[in-house]
């Protein structure tokens, strides 16, 4: 296969929001029978560009070049008649159809069901994916229904393919498996893309990486020739440090008790099934399993958000008094210094207001504590300049309305909120969800600190890699049951990944 003539070509490309530059003047190329990372901090315009690419934007500049022929992309359609599609983090599925009508959905001609799951087993057999082209979306897991993502635009004969975040929730062996499919696609001479922040599997996965900062293209170079380290400083701009600090524990006392604790949804659908767990003071106790298996649930039932229906949470003070939580409201827990940071996937869905200033919504915080309105506006103005400050905040100044700053910078108000109420439980989830590497070392250090300072961590992650890192212990879900609780040090990624995906794990506790 002729390598020399790149699949695409993409020159001087800018795009512009407002004032706000996402690309400018980029060059990228892309050759088929290669796998290209394609990395940079948050808003570096990794996910613009390749939205051009796939016709979801049109650029303000540039031009784009497919097997040496320029080409004008003004739709997703343009975009799959040159053989370019795209698989985004939120799969697009129609839930009550199967796999063979969602695949062919939309496409012109007679449907011929049995011809389309004919051919939609070829392309598996080919590439190494498990798809049953009858199975209902509905019946399927997150890596099933990525699956059909891909194979959706494999179908539709696309050559050139982006994955945006595409490990975001696969487990260890999950991933694997994607990986193994990825290399015979590109095998087969199909060019691949992949947007990720996720510097191993950047290593294990990629040919090589191309690096944007704050929207202009820094540099591309082969994988093999470069390392985490490099990657990291050349996406930020300066030397940072890849090594997340796990000081141990010191005096970890109980100050959170569950026992027995079991969870229904709206449905009636068990989502915790007798839960046991001790969290301790001034240690990080991570909370590993696949989307869906209660981690959830926990968090809220232990803030007071999620009605219970059996079991006890007994929340243990510094003299060992002890008080049980549940019948306790959100405001109560709050008081005795519950903090839940749930980073969730709409971040201005819960926890934060949008048309609000970063001042006003600190403000939030402290009504939850009883003070009023009019005597305590100072505070949370020193509280938005101590989290702009602490976690470099990207905003013009606290008074701008929290709408307008970008995903990443969102999320460091919310978790940065939540670590200033000083509280003594801390529950987080997703805390680093689609942060950049930076981003996500200044928050791990924050919660290092939250522990030293004696608090007790209850740290729900996507991340296995610093979940292994970070975490003191770790206690696995399956399915909403505990499938076993191991140490942080010394535990392996492949034996939490098999508990995360069957019970029948052992604790170590």
């Amino acid at each position: 296969m002729d390598n020399k003539t790149p699949a695409v070509k993409m020159r001087n490309i800018t795009k512009t929001f407002g004032p706000t530059v996402a690309n400018d003047k980029v060059w990228l190329d892309i050759y088929r029978g290669e796998i290209l990372a394609l990395l940079g901090e948050n808003g570096s315009g990794k996910t613009t560009l390749m939205n051009m690419l796939s016709g979801i934007y049109f650029p303000d500049e540039g031009t784009i070049s497919i097997d040496g022929k320029d080409v004008v992309i003004r739709s997703p359609k343009d975009a799959f008649d040159l053989g370019i599609g795209m698989i985004h983090q939120h799969f697009k599925l129609v839930d009550v159809l199967s796999a063979a009508e969602n695949i062919v959905l939309g496409l012109p001609g007679k449907l011929d069901l049995k011809a389309a799951s004919q051919k939609i087993r070829e392309i598996c057999a080919l590439y190494g994916f498990e798809v049953d082209p009858a199975q209902k979306i509905y019946d399927m897991s997150v890596s099933q229904k990525q699956t059909v993502e891909i194979v959706k635009v494999l179908y539709r004969g696309a050559d050139i393919l982006i994955l945006d975040e595409p490990t975001a929730v696969l487990t260890p062996q999950e991933t694997d498996k994607l990986f193994a499919v990825l290399r015979n696609m590109r095998d087969d001479g199909k060019a691949i893309v992949i947007i990720t922040h996720k510097m191993h599997e950047v290593e294990a996965l990629s040919d090589r990486v191309a690096i944007l900062r704050h929207g202009q293209f820094i540099g591309d170079m082969p994988t093999r020739r470069t390392n985490a380290q490099e990657m990291t400083n050349m996406m930020v701009g300066h030397a940072v440090t890849l090594n997340i600090d796990r000081p141990d524990p010191v005096d970890p006392k109980p100050r959170i008790e569950v026992k027995g604790l079991t969870v229904r949804n709206i449905e009636g659908i068990i989502k915790l099934d007798d839960v046991s767990f001790t969290a301790n003071s001034g240690e990080i106790l991570g909370i590993a399993g696949i989307s869906g298996s209660g981690q959830k649930e926990l968090l809220e039932a232990i803030a007071g958000l999620q009605p219970v229906e059996s079991g006890s949470i007994e929340y243990i003070g510094d003299d060992g008094s002890r008080e049980q939580l549940l019948g306790k409201d959100p405001l109560a827990i709050a008081e005795l210094g519950v903090s839940l940071s749930f980073v969730p996937e709409d971040r201005l869905g819960m926890g934060l207001v949008g048309n609000m200033d970063l001042s006003d919504n600190m403000m939030l915080r402290s009504f939850r504590r009883g003070r009023s309105l009019f005597t305590d506006r100072r505070t949370p103005k020193q509280l938005a300049e101590t989290v702009v400050r602490e976690l470099e905040v990207s905003t013009p100044g606290v008074s701008t309305p929290v709408r307008r700053l970008s995903g990443g910078n969102v999320q460091k108000v919310l978790v940065g909120r939540e670590i200033a109420a000083a509280p003594k439980v801390l529950l987080t989830a997703y805390a680093v969800r689609g942060l950049d590497i930076n981003s996500s070392y200044t928050i791990y250090d924050l919660i290092n600190r939250q522990k030293a300072a004696g608090v007790a961590v209850i740290y729900v992650g996507e991340d296995l890699d610093v979940l292994l890192e970070l975490a003191d212990r770790i206690l696995v879900l399956c399915g909403g049951k505990v499938s076993g609780i191991v140490p942080g040090r010394g535990a392996q990624k492949r034996e939490v990944g098999m508990m995360m995906t069957k019970l029948g794990g052992n604790s170590h506790e």
